[in-house]
């Protein structure tokens, strides 16, 4: 048999000890309305559990790479964009390999990637947002809505924009933000999240948001598991301040927007 046709989209799962959550989410990948627009590649950050298995073991035997070494979330992604981009995908949809992200949100992101403004232009990033009118209930800690109000104050604070949900890791990507993510210090290699946004916004990157359908985690540990996000806060407060400076003084990737896709 041939290889099977490739879509314009691809869904990218980075996955580290996922054995238990990452088959459920697969079968519901395979659904007719979800695998007639996009293929699926697992990004296997060295799990040391039957991760790799049960991926290699699904039905439609999706695409997976498998690291030697546990090298981030961030890099997992940043590899997985560079897929992306060999193979010529023209949009890259990011979800969670722990069930949290709904695959219903597949299409609605898809759509929206594809969809013009009233200007004619199209958005380069698409978060799906927990926290909008039309996004279903998901309850959170209190460190972590503290965490999320500090981050939300100082993304307006730089660029004037009320983002939602600024750490979302459930994003629809156009291909010239996908070339652009993949260069070299273009992108956070451990912890990908409201910096980014803040970096992308400030280089003029088209972004909008959509409520999504999220679920509470069932199985396993999040990496923002116990005094984590504490840490994780900290060093997220330094992040997004170091790029607010980096392109408002420093102007480092000034005009990266207005680059043709090359």
């Amino acid at each position: 048999m041939g290889r099977k046709a490739q879509k314009e989209l691809l869904i990218i799962i980075p996955a580290y000890n996922e054995e238990n959550n990452i088959g459920k989410l697969l079968k519901k990948l395979e659904q007719p309305e979800i695998e007639k627009i996009a293929d699926v590649l697992i990004m296997n950050d060295a799990s040391s559990d039957k991760t790799n298995w049960v991926v290699k073991g699904s039905r439609q035997k999706h695409e997976i790479v498998t690291h030697v070494f546990n090298l981030g979330y961030g890099s997992a992604l940043q590899l997985g964009y560079k897929y992306a981009i060999r193979r010529g995908y023209q949009y890259v949809i990011q979800m969670d390999a722990d069930g949290q992200h709904d695959v219903c949100n597949i299409p609605v992101i898809y759509e929206r990637l594809k969809t013009a403004d009233e200007d004619g232009k199209y958005p380069d990033i698409v978060l799906g947002s927990r926290f909008m009118e039309g996004s279903t209930p998901y309850p959170v800690s209190f460190l972590k809505r503290i965490a999320w109000t500090l981050f939300r104050g100082i993304i307006f604070i730089g660029t004037r924009r009320k983002i939602a949900d600024p750490t979302t890791g459930l994003q629809g990507l156009s291909r010239r933000v996908v070339i652009f993510y993949s260069r070299y210090n273009h992108f956070d290699d451990r912890y990908p999240d409201a910096n980014i946004i803040m970096q992308m916004l400030l280089l003029g990157f088209r972004l909008v948001e959509v409520p999504a359908v999220m679920h509470i985690r069932e199985e396993g540990v999040s990496m923002h598991s116990g005094l984590r996000p504490l840490i994780y806060m900290c060093r997220m407060i330094y992040s997004i301040l170091a790029v607010w400076i980096g392109i408002c003084v420093f102007k480092i990737d000034a005009g990266a927007a207005d680059e043709k896709e090359g």
